[in-house]
């Protein structure tokens, strides 16, 4: 008869299993450099883009020009918190590609452990990608977005948070309804970016729309760059709702991601999911 495990074997056990996902995922992606490539290319091209467009318009209004940094560093915290949905959702993609997801389930790995390490896989792949082009903005354009001090930190976790909650509930509805709904893995992000506040304020949005967007972690944080960037203003307060509001949707996200395991693992989806 097995001995039970005390609590911190469990833990010491689970956090084995996530960093062997974890590695798994990340031999995977150093192995091949067109995976890694792809990570700088996109986020690179659209920094490149925004930045030749912001630079013509400083040379014409006197508010942009104060505020040219506004849309640069948008462009890339936007593309951060997309990034990372979309490499937590392409980590258990490529389980889903290998038909793994079976072999994953019949081990002693748990569903929270494989979603805690697509997690943290989908927080490197973004860093692989944009510390890069964060250090192509100062090159080309001379804008860095280390600018913002400890400012930053807080803007990125937050918006890491958000792409972890979005990211994981998509893997829960491609879990659950195939690779029929992979189209979730590229789009959903993309839902809520007119009332993310990205490069325009909250309040040019109608009355409706702008409940909305702050029932939204991204219109805090894109608010909040905002005053620090032009007024030079720290508004904590917009931080603070952003992490309660974070919070929220990251448990939501798990509780999607668990439901709908388990009614593919009721259903027998697990073994027949794959290309």
């Amino acid at each position: 008869m097995s001995t039970p495990l005390t609590l911190s074997q469990d833990i010491s056990c689970s956090l084995q299993r996530i960093f062997a996902m974890l590695r798994r995922h990340w031999y995977l992606l150093a192995g091949s450099w067109t995976r890694i490539v792809e990570l700088i290319y996109w986020p690179a091209v659209q920094m490149i883009m925004w930045g030749f467009l912001t630079q013509f318009l400083a040379s014409k209004t006197s508010y942009v020009a104060q505020a040219f940094g506004v849309f640069l560093a948008g462009m890339m915290l936007w593309d951060s918190m997309f990034r990372v949905q979309l490499g937590v959702a392409i980590s258990f993609l490529e389980e889903m590609w290998s038909r793994n997801l079976g072999n994953l389930f019949v081990s002693p790995l748990r569903p929270g452990e494989f979603a805690t390490s697509v997690l943290m896989m989908g927080l490197l792949r973004t860093l692989v990608g944009m510390i890069p082009v964060s250090i192509m903005a100062w090159i080309f354009f001379d804008f860095s977005v280390y600018g913002m001090g400890l400012a930053l930190a807080g803007f990125f976790f937050s918006l890491v948070m958000f792409g972890w909650a979005i990211g994981v509930a998509v893997c829960g509805l491609i879990m659950r309804h195939g690779l029929g709904a992979e189209s979730a893995a590229w789009g959903a992000m993309f839902l809520i970016l007119p009332v993310a506040a990205v490069y325009y304020p909250v309040a040019v949005l109608p009355a409706w729309l702008q409940m909305i967007a702050w029932s939204l972690p991204p219109a805090y944080v894109f608010e909040g760059m905002r005053a620090l960037l032009v007024d030079g203003v720290l508004r904590s307060d917009l931080l603070i709702g952003a992490f309660a509001l974070n919070a929220l949707y990251l448990a939501l996200g798990f509780w999607a991601f668990l439901a709908f395991f388990e009614a593919a693992r009721r259903r027998g989806q697990l073994l027949g999911q794959g290309e």
